[in-house]
């Protein structure tokens, strides 16, 4: 395929640029029947259809066929383009004999079903007119992710002139789509149905950070900062112009339309209120976003309980190693001393940098006893952009292309240094990158034998719950051997207890931001700047926050259950392979896989 993709390049010459990750029509596998082929046609027709729909998917895969184009995303057409598409697959879904397929393609067949139902209860006309209404917030809004695409440092290449000019394209389409958004905040503002204060005010500030960056020192403006060898000084000369310009007399404005909207019109119509059980069309919302995150029928109530029973679980191992250290005092004082001492805050970027460049090592030390493969796409370490570091989390990862060409990436957050504790690195590195998202991710997309939808695609409870899954092995991986590091583990682990407690008590039992930061300040030794951040993040994202620890705690009940069953047998890297295979899966068909292999006696895949 890298052959053939290179000769393509020599014959079109240097100005183009050429899909690096096309995906190739089936072919049948030792074993697949007409069923299979069936299937599977199913999946990459619709794969193609969905890639032409949504160009920036393409783009983050490494298929380039579709560079130029940014979406019709925040349209009617295009809505109604999606739930039609959705009964359709359903119909042809239905068509195929799930009982005449291979192991693994009724694995796939049973991953595409629920996906299809519950996307389309996304567009049951009550819900469908509350997500409408809200199209974006400071957590997931285009301006958060967007400007990361075309800065020269993200997904998009910039390699040819091609590459350039297609960038400039996304650009205008990006402007574009804010005019949308505002009339999709307009239609809720009649409804009654707006985004509270503080997200708007949030927004209000990231539009006014890459306002302040002006043209030359703007995010967009980064790709022409350099070029490679290979594009002609004319060339790099007229880019530069052309960058300039867009971002002088299209983003700039488009942005200052967005921001002054915000704050004239939109900010006075907000509500007080935070949760989404306290506006029209909340809490079937709500309830919707439980299953689409969790991939269960879980209520709200069931994940408040059992957000309060892991609260109480972890606050007491917690109190064992405030003994380990021999610090007298109440857990909580014990939660003042790792928020206040000196020594637990680091004094430079460069220091963060090079500790988790430390815990790297340790980890690929040790990783390959508890995994029998390991991804091919390399990891980078780096630190968040400044247009985005006060609202963004501690750590978080982008997924690289499976070729290689572009590497997975695990993002640090320098903001507010002294808060960015360095009891809390090596929890954080397992989580984000290895064995964590990194792995995860890297293993799924590198697995040609999948469908694109798996490979790509996934949802949070088993994503998000393989991640915080991973921050379990730290004791077989050689970290969080000091009492501190520990604490760090468990204090992450605690953020992830108590975002059950708090995202239901926000959304569904109408807690206030301030009883939800105080919340999670009286039961873990975070910053006020993190749990603030934490909390006004599920303001904007509800449910979220909830299929952590769903999908943990999923994952290691089978574990158990698999060593009780296999005794002397159980290899802990079958178990993950057997876990990560056949990549993202929700989490009744990710039991069902499992048991099954528990009773074959497990073993490494084959």
């Amino acid at each position: 395929m890298r052959v053939a993709a290179l000769l393509a390049l020599l014959m079109l010459g240097a100005g183009a640029s050429v899909p690096a990750q096309v995906a190739a029509p089936p072919t049948p596998l030792p074993g697949d029947g007409p069923e299979d082929l069936a299937l599977k046609r199913l999946f990459y027709d619709t794969d193609e259809r969905d890639l032409k729909l949504n160009p920036l998917s393409a783009l983050y895969r490494g298929d380039l066929r579709y560079a130029d184009r940014f979406g019709d995303d925040y349209t009617d057409a295009l809505e109604e383009t999606q739930r039609r598409n959705i009964l359709a697959d359903l119909s042809a879904l239905k068509r195929i004999d799930r009982a005449k397929l291979t192991s693994v393609d009724q694995i796939a067949y049973d991953v595409f079903r629920h996906d299809l139902e519950v996307s389309l209860k996304a567009f049951a006309p009550g819900i469908l007119k509350v997500r409408r209404a809200l199209p974006i917030s400071h957590f997931s809004g285009i301006q958060t992710s967007y400007p990361d695409v075309a800065s020269g440092k993200g997904a998009a290449p910039f390699r040819t002139v091609a590459d350039y000019e297609n960038n400039l394209k996304r650009n205008a389409g990006y402007a574009a789509v804010y005019d949308r958004i505002i009339a999709r905040f307009r239609e809720g503002m009649r409804a009654g149905i707006v985004q509270p204060r503080l997200t708007v005010v949030n927004m209000i500030e990231q539009f006014d950070n890459l306002l302040e960056e002006g043209v030359e020192g703007s995010t967009f403006y980064g790709p022409v900062r350099s070029f490679p060898a290979t594009i002609p000084a004319a060339e790099q000369a007229r880019l530069k112009a052309a960058y300039a310009a867009q971002v002088r007399d299209v983003i700039q404005p488009a942005h200052k339309r967005m921001r002054d909207f915000l704050q004239a019109e939109y900010l006075p119509r907000a509500r007080a209120s935070v949760g989404l059980s306290e506006m029209p069309g909340g809490p079937a919302l709500y309830a919707y976003r439980i299953e689409e995150n969790t991939t269960l029928p879980m209520t709200a109530k069931a994940a408040h309980e059992l957000g309060l029973a892991e609260v109480a679980r972890i606050r007491a191992e917690m109190a064992a190693q405030q003994a380990r250290v021999g610090f007298n005092g109440t857990l909580n004082q014990f939660f003042d001393h790792l928020r206040s001492d000196p020594k637990f805050q680091p004094r430079s970027a460069d220091q963060i940098k090079r500790g988790y460049e430390a815990i790297a090592r340790t980890v690929d030390a040790r990783v390959r006893e508890q995994f029998a493969g390991v991804p091919k796409t390399a990891l980078e370490l780096r630190p968040v952009p400044a247009f985005r570091e006060k609202t963004d989390a501690a750590g978080s990862y982008q997924e690289g292309t499976p070729d290689g060409s572009r590497p997975g990436v695990f993002y640090f957050n320098t903001y507010d240094l002294p808060t960015r504790y360095l009891w809390g690195m090596e929890t954080l590195y397992l989580h984000e990158a290895v064995p964590g998202h990194h792995y995860q991710v890297s293993l799924a997309q590198e697995n040609a034998r999948l469908p694109a939808f798996i490979r790509f695609g996934g949802n949070t409870a088993y994503v998000e719950g393989w991640a915080l899954y991973a921050e379990t092995l730290w004791r077989e991986l050689g970290v969080e051997s000091d009492p501190y590091q520990r604490m760090g583990g468990l204090s992450d682990e605690m953020l992830r207890a108590m975002r059950l407690v708090v995202d239901t008590g926000l959304h569904a039992y109408g807690w206030s931001r301030e009883k939800a930061i105080d919340y999670m300040l009286d039961n873990s030794p975070g910053s006020r700047t993190d749990m603030t951040a934490e909390v006004e993040r599920y303001i904007a994202n509800p449910g979220q926050a909830l299929a952590y620890k769903v999908g943990q705690l999923t994952i290691l009940r089978l574990k158990a259950k698999a060593r009780e069953a296999l005794g002397a047998r159980f290899d802990p890297r079958a178990f993950h392979a057997v876990v990560l295979d056949t990549g993202a899966l929700p989490m009744p068909v990710l039991e069902r896989k499992v048991e099954r292999w528990i009773a074959a006696g497990g073993g490494l895949p084959s």
